[in-house]
């Protein structure tokens, strides 16, 4: 398949920064429209400075509905209406285990990796259902396997999985794909945050192929998943690990 979305109108979450900034560099060159949302209003101004095609940079914050639905209205009000949806927005709390995870880090962990994805969903899909279209929600393999001292993460994540599948079977016949991606961890931001970048070498040692996947890695996948000639697959929480989930 071509990297051709022009014309395709495409909402993207936490889209300042890691996953979500390189997935907009690429569809604005294969000439995507974006809506571009993230709590980094200053960031996003600067990734839609560096962007061609029509821009919208919205700040929002994922945990309130009300901004989640303001940015999906804004895909219809400044675009005419919306055909793709990556929920890529994450939150990745630092190393605890199940007995030091304390309500206040199980609700944050839930707010932005689950509620986030569920708030857009609601509120991506009616924009949809007359002509079809993709969403794509960022989970991680610890929504599909153990993580240790992540028990918050994993949680929110393996339920990121469960909303993706139910989703996809709900509105299948709107011929609405909604489809997961669930990489392993990869040198974005996000992992630096968490406390994760002085152990790429440990984490890597666990891993078949024996390395960490490059962001632009994932962000290659994103693409193949939300590919308007991807018309098929639907209701999918893909590993992209390197080989760790066939151990």
């Amino acid at each position: 398949m071509t990297s051709d979305f022009s014309g395709k109108t495409v909402l993207i979450t936490g889209a300042a920064s890691g996953f979500g900034r390189l997935l907009a560099e690429r569809l604005s060159a294969a000439g995507a429209n974006l809506v571009l949302g993230d709590l980094n209003a200053a960031g996003l101004d600067e990734l839609a400075g560096d962007l061609s095609g029509k821009i919208v940079p919205v700040c929002c914050d994922v945990t309130r509905e009300g901004d989640v639905q303001t940015l999906c209205e804004r895909a219809l009000d400044m675009l005419g209406g919306l055909d793709i949806a990556v929920n890529n927005a994450g939150f990745a709390p630092p190393m605890k285990g199940l007995l030091d995870t304390s309500e206040d880090d199980l609700d944050r962990a839930f707010a932005v990796n689950a509620k986030g994805v569920f708030f857009g969903m609601k509120h991506q899909i009616p924009l949809m259902k007359e002509h079809g279209g993709a969403i794509l929600n960022v989970a991680s393999v610890a929504g599909l396997n153990a993580a240790p001292k992540l028990i918050s993460y994993a949680a929110a994540k393996h339920a990121v999985v469960g909303m993706t599948k139910t989703a996809a079977v709900e509105f299948a016949r709107d011929n609405i794909r909604i489809n997961a991606i669930c990489p392993f961890f990869s040198p974005t931001p996000l992992m630096s945050e968490s406390g994760f970048a002085d152990k790429q070498d440990f984490l890597s040692s666990g891993v078949p192929m024996k390395r960490l996947g490059e962001p632009a890695e994932i962000v290659e996948t994103m693409m193949s998943l939300i590919h308007p000639g991807n018309t098929y697959l639907t209701g999918q929480a893909l590993a992209v690990d390197g080989g760790v989930m066939a151990l």
